[in-house]
């Protein structure tokens, strides 16, 4: 009995990406292949849709979308999905270089500098700090001095010392490979809106407007 085996491809399509406006979307674009050599670069060639400006700026492509795309191509194809399902594909506009704005940027210094003095200085003046660190001092020193300077100056260098720690981050250098906290909330910001477009795309397809992803390229 002389029977050949179907080609086995695996496919894992990436979280998210960028393609530049104008610019049709392939498969090399969404996923990652493990396919047959004669087969990986005819199959990274499938244009999977075009996008058009009803499209908007974030298009859900699933392997719904992809599957029937790659059977056309190799009809008889184990196709063996790994990890999510589908991928957020993000269309930007020409970027143009643009130089930076000195006064901005000292506006936006400025403004973030005096609101975190204002902040903590609100603080202390809540929870009464200068007659916290008059007390400290007397309690060291066995004397008390109500202008303690020395040891509200090491305080305030401490908080800074301590903001850096914290952040893990001073100006372009890290201490060590962990994210800091901003880095953090801006992934988690990111996973959320990522999870709001996929469940727009799917509601609008359960109420019967095919997401855009699911188009069928005109061409």
């Amino acid at each position: 009995m002389n029977s050949q085996s179907a080609p086995v491809i695996y496919i894992q399509l990436k979280n998210r990406l960028s393609v530049p406006k104008g610019r049709g979307v392939t498969l090399r674009d969404v996923a990652y292949l493990i396919a047959e050599p004669q087969l990986r670069e005819p199959l990274y060639s499938i244009l999977l849709l075009q996008p058009e400006q009803s499209d908007g700026n974030l298009i859900l492509i699933d392997l719904m979308t992809i599957i029937p795309r790659i059977q056309e191509l190799v009809p008889d194809a184990d196709i063996q999905p790994i990890g999510e399902g589908r991928t957020i594909v993000q269309i930007e506009g020409p970027v143009e270089a643009r130089k930076p704005s000195v006064a901005l940027f000292v506006l936006v210094w400025l403004l973030l500098f005096f609101g975190s003095a204002l902040t903590i200085m609100n603080f202390h003046a809540d929870v009464n700090m200068q007659e916290v660190h008059i007390r400290v001092v007397e309690m060291l020193t066995g004397r008390r001095d109500e202008h303690p300077y020395m040891f509200q100056i090491a305080y305030s260098l401490g908080i800074g010392f301590g903001m850096v720690i914290f952040f893990n981050h001073l100006f372009k250098k890290k201490w060590n490979e962990e994210p800091t906290p901003l880095e953090v909330e801006m992934f988690l910001y990111q996973k959320n809106i990522d999870h709001y477009v996929v469940h727009e795309e799917y509601s609008k397809m359960n109420n019967g407007t095919e997401p855009s992803g699911r188009k069928e390229d005109s061409s």
